[in-house]
């Protein structure tokens, strides 16, 4: 079967812009190397009607740094921790050196390790089988993945083609893979609709059994319907994977048919 830090960044240049005007300010009081107590001219000019507009100006800006904040955040409700996550692993079958790897990695974080072999889809190991054999979870941004595949099959973009993401900013495919970045994501999904996402998602595995024919292996949660708009519609299925539940062995087999550059075993 074949088969593409906005966050923190902004906040950095609202303070560097606000450092510099106000450093701009201080310059002005002055004088050839001599400072002076007298307020800046400026200040002293302003009409009553000027200072109500930069007091509006200053509001509106408030409330739009505010909206543009909002983000949404990830919910656990067990412990990042746990202790004898080996056991009732299987291991045979695995490589031994791999194995051994993983386990020393993962330490006792209360996660799971699969590695595979992309050109045989060979299961080199896999830590905390009971975790990784689960009904899985929110896939998160490793769904902009699906999402992105699934554009380039449509022939929707290449990896150069920029999209609108307002104000006259636009972002190509590998920016956006490389700032893991939302809005085009969901703007990607949009265009796409949720039947295309839907489809190709399922050719990529997602809420299908992996196909490694394990016993106890669970096929995740992939929606029949878009999810509701109040929860951020195709938008968010395909920006964070909202409504969605991706295993390991499904994320795993993903992975390793990008690496071998088309291949699912």
């Amino acid at each position: 079967m074949t088969f593409s830090y906005r966050s923190f960044i902004r906040p950095v240049i609202i303070f560097v812009l606000a450092l510099t005007l106000h450093v701009s300010g201080l310059a002005a009081t002055v004088n050839t190397g001599q400072l002076t107590s007298k307020k800046p001219k400026a200040q002293v000019s302003e009409s009553p009607r000027a200072r109500r507009h930069l007091r509006t100006l200053a509001h509106t800006r408030g409330r739009r740094t505010t909206a543009r904040r909002r983000r949404y955040y990830e919910r656990f409700s067990t412990s990042s921790f746990s202790e004898d996550i080996t056991n009732g692993d299987v291991t045979d079958g695995e490589d031994p050196v791999v194995r051994q790897a993983a386990v020393e990695a993962l330490g006792n974080m209360n996660g799971t390790v699969v590695a595979i072999e992309p050109t045989s889809g060979r299961i080199l190991a896999m830590v905390n089988q009971k975790l990784a054999l689960s009904s899985g979870a929110q896939p998160c941004s490793t769904i902009k993945l699906s999402v992105a595949l699934a554009a380039l099959n449509e022939k929707l973009i290449t990896k150069d083609t920029p999209i609108s993401l307002g104000s006259r900013y636009h972002m190509n495919l590998t920016t956006a893979l490389a700032r893991s970045n939302n809005e085009y994501f969901e703007a990607l999904g949009r265009q796409l609709g949720f039947e295309k996402v839907s489809y190709y998602a399922h050719r990529y595995g997602l809420g299908e059994l992996a196909g490694f024919n394990i016993a106890g292996e669970q096929p995740g949660i992939y929606p029949e319907d878009e999810i509701s708009s109040k929860l951020g519609g195709v938008g968010k299925m395909c920006s964070f994977g909202e409504g969605i539940s991706m295993t390991p062995l499904q994320l795993g087999a993903l992975v390793s048919a990008i690496a071998n550059g088309g291949t699912m075993y």
